[in-house]
């Protein structure tokens, strides 16, 4: 069990595939990208599915996403899942995504085993896809939900961020296209992702813009915070329902208190926190031939110690050291 000195216990598995992407969000990393790791110091195919039979068999998980950077970038990923989805006790599986690719991809990944997916997609307005991404790939990210919606991988979510004076505007126009292609829309407050250390609180949007943005076109009603769990989204019912919008208040209204994950990274390290600045190496354990039962310790050991927070909350947060794209979100 990976539980720590709070009582969280951690259930839910991040899996960081690659730290690669084929877009270059503003708010992501810089334009030239960045320097990428070398392949020899990525994990492979056969230490992410033993990293992951661990967690399931040995330490109580039972939810694994495989993330990025881009996971679609990662060659064999439909082998990974397929294999992932083999185990026993078998967990739930589930991939975020950019949604380039997810077209070609969505019905040997749903067929492999991959129960849903989650898709960035910050606007409608393709110019403006393209001032954020850096990249004119919008009608690829549309036809990667409408494929995934078409392969059975639901509830197709949809993640958003919304940037000032780019598409804080569009909220309202976000969640009735949404309602009417049968996706549930989370929006996301921006977080100090960026490798360029560009983020700033002020003039951040947060939950409550969001909210009163959306309330001038829906009637949204609460739903019960029981309901919730460890879920890091808030949810409202969408003009009574059945349809509901989401918004992950990570800077605002942290949610730290019920965390249940535990991340891998690309090349191999356990981190706590998407936040965290220690990390613990399980792929030194594992390429020197360490039995599983040690790489439960270590990894054990790792999880005791986390954090009650991430620190978003404090106005003083200092951005971490490494960049995001191989911790994976």
């Amino acid at each position: 069990m990976l539980i720590d000195t709070y009582g969280r216990v951690a259930t839910d598995l991040r899996v960081s595939l690659t730290d690669r992407c084929n877009l270059r969000c503003t708010y992501c990393m810089p334009e030239e990208g960045l320097q990428w790791l070398a392949k020899p110091d990525l994990l492979s195919d056969d230490e992410i599915v033993r990293l992951v039979r661990i967690a399931v068999t040995r330490l109580g998980v039972t939810e694994v996403r495989f993330t990025g950077g881009e996971p679609l970038l990662r060659p064999g990923l439909v082998s990974l899942v397929e294999r992932c989805a083999a185990l026993a006790p078998r967990p739930g599986l589930s991939l975020t995504t950019n949604g380039i690719g997810l077209g070609r991809t969505a019905g040997a990944l749903k067929e492999a085993g991959l129960d849903r997916v989650n898709v960035s997609l910050d606007t409608l307005r393709p110019e403006v896809f393209k001032a954020l991404t850096r990249r004119d790939r919008h009608h690829d990210v549309l036809a990667g939900l409408e494929a995934a919606r078409d392969a059975g991988l639901t509830p197709v979510k949809v993640n958003t961020v919304l940037m000032p004076g780019l598409n804080d505007d569009e909220a309202p126009e976000l969640l009735a296209w949404a309602v009417e292609h049968g996706y549930e829309l989370r929006f996301i407050e921006q977080m100090p992702l960026d490798a360029q250390h560009g983020w700033k609180r002020e003039g951040m949007i947060t939950a409550g813009d969001i909210l009163r943005s959306l309330r001038t076109r829906f009637t949204l009603t609460e739903e019960d915070g029981n309901a919730r769990g460890s879920a890091p989204a808030e949810r409202w019912l969408v003009d009574g329902g059945p349809h509901r919008v989401g918004v992950i208040a990570s800077v605002t209204r942290p949610f730290c208190r019920a965390c249940d994950r535990t991340r891998l990274t690309a090349d191999g390290q356990v981190r706590s926190c998407l936040f965290a600045r220690e990390e613990t190496d399980l792929r030194g354990a594992l390429r020197s031939d360490a039995p599983d039962e040690e790489i439960a310790r270590i990894w054990t050991r790792a999880m005791w110690g986390k954090k009650a927070g991430s620190g978003l909350d404090d106005p003083s947060f200092l951005q971490p050291d490494r960049p995001m794209s191989a911790i994976g979100g």
